[in-house]
């Protein structure tokens, strides 16, 4: 069993297991989902799996199906009837019938091998959305920089004399990044992949200009607190600490 390491601070970062007996797709998919701020932990087989959900906490779960062992689906089966956390199945048996049985144990997804990294990172993505759909709304804000106040539930930011500052989307979600892996360096693409979605353009100087507008809205132009990482990216400067 290993885990991914995580520079996250103090804000509460996402669970995923991975849970394969072959090394090569753990590792792979852990480097590609680690990358995108994701915590990721992993697994060879159903007891291990086990073993970590017995003191960690898993916000979702991509399982294999043919495993020494346990098998995937009746784990899954386990999992879901007991109120485990989501399950998205990646799998070489990718026929129909293999698909409609992976569903009807209770999985949210399932994917069939050979998928690439980036639509494994897609269907993580809308597993949790759905997830989170279905769960009451739980206020998530953070502190940062002597009195500003961020609200990721709300999307709304408010400066020390508790005033509500204007963001455009695409601004609020360039620092809704950097609030969710603050003192870390986050490459241009990272932030405009966050900004506008995987499938948009690469233009690193759209995200040069969130940048700059959103340090005059922080009031911190000389980059105190969004600092240039020169030929790397930018790197949210202040320790981030959750308020609720």
């Amino acid at each position: 069993m290993t885990t991914s390491p995580s520079t996250h601070g103090h804000v509460e970062s996402t669970t995923l297991l991975i849970v394969d007996d072959d090394r090569a797709i753990r590792d792979l998919l852990g480097r590609s989902l680690s990358a995108h701020g994701y915590r990721v932990l992993t697994a060879a087989n159903v007891r291990e799996m086990e073993d970590m959900l017995a003191c960690e906490s898993v916000d979702l779960i991509l399982l294999d199906i043919m495993m020494p062992g346990e098998d995937g689906l009746s784990a899954c089966r386990r999992l879901t009837d007991g109120d485990g956390p989501p399950v998205v199945f990646l799998s070489a048996l990718g026929e129909e019938p293999d698909r409609i049985a992976g569903l009807e144990t209770g999985a949210s997804h399932y994917l069939p091998k050979p998928c690439s990294a980036r639509e494994v990172l897609a269907t993580v993505r809308a597993a949790l959305r759905h997830r989170d759909s279905a769960q009451p709304l739980e206020r998530r804000v953070y502190g940062f920089s002597e009195g500003w106040r961020i609200d990721l539930t709300s999307h709304e930011l408010f400066d020390p004399d508790d005033i509500l500052v204007d963001l455009t989307d695409g601004e609020f979600a360039v620092l809704r990044a950097f609030i969710e892996r603050p003192r870390r360096v986050l490459p241009r693409e990272t932030l405009l992949e966050a900004a506008r979605g995987p499938d948009t353009e690469s233009f690193d100087r759209a995200i040069d200009v969130q940048v700059s507008r959103l340090r005059r809205k922080l009031k911190a132009t000389d980059g105190t607190i969004i600092r240039t990482v020169r030929n790397e990216g930018y790197m949210f400067a202040p320790p981030v600490t959750r308020i609720l």
